[in-house]
């Protein structure tokens, strides 16, 4: 029985490994709904608050996605990103940089066509790019025409 105690845990470990390596071979030629759903699952396992997707498409060229979410301290936010960071990676999505990891109140992840910011709750407050950024181009436009 022991051994077939083994055979199961070793066919278990298998299987796992081998979902693992389906949705990072997956995920890596896919675009933005993918790596949303890797970005969720980083924020939720680490508590984040918040958490706000904003699609800025026709709004700007430098992203496609921003994904907002706060931590509860300077410790809280780095865990947060470092988070991201790990879970990105594992994923096939590489970080085109990343600024304000050592002093933690506003980490900003460029992850190419996606932008992640982990602020503390008054960061975010201060700078406000929910309302800087949730502008639908009509309204734009309609104000400059």
């Amino acid at each position: 029985m022991t051994k077939a105690g083994k055979a199961g845990k070793a066919g278990k470990k298998k299987g796992g490994g081998a979902r693992r390596g389906r949705a990072a071979a997956g995920s890596v030629p896919a675009a933005a709904p993918d790596l949303e759903a890797v970005l969720r699952d980083a924020l939720s396992d680490m508590k984040a608050q918040a958490i706000t997707v904003l699609d800025v498409r026709g709004i700007t060229d430098i992203a496609d996605t921003l994904v907002i979410a706060s931590g509860t301290s300077d410790r809280h936010v780095r865990s947060i990103a470092e988070r991201v960071i790990e879970k990105a990676k594992g994923a096939g999505f590489r970080p085109h940089g990343v600024e304000g990891l050592r002093d933690a109140e506003w980490v900003l992840i460029d992850l190419h066509d996606t932008i992640v910011h982990v602020m503390l709750p008054r960061v975010r407050e201060f700078y406000g790019l929910e309302k800087l950024w949730d502008i639908k181009p009509t309204k734009r436009a309609g104000g400059r025409v």
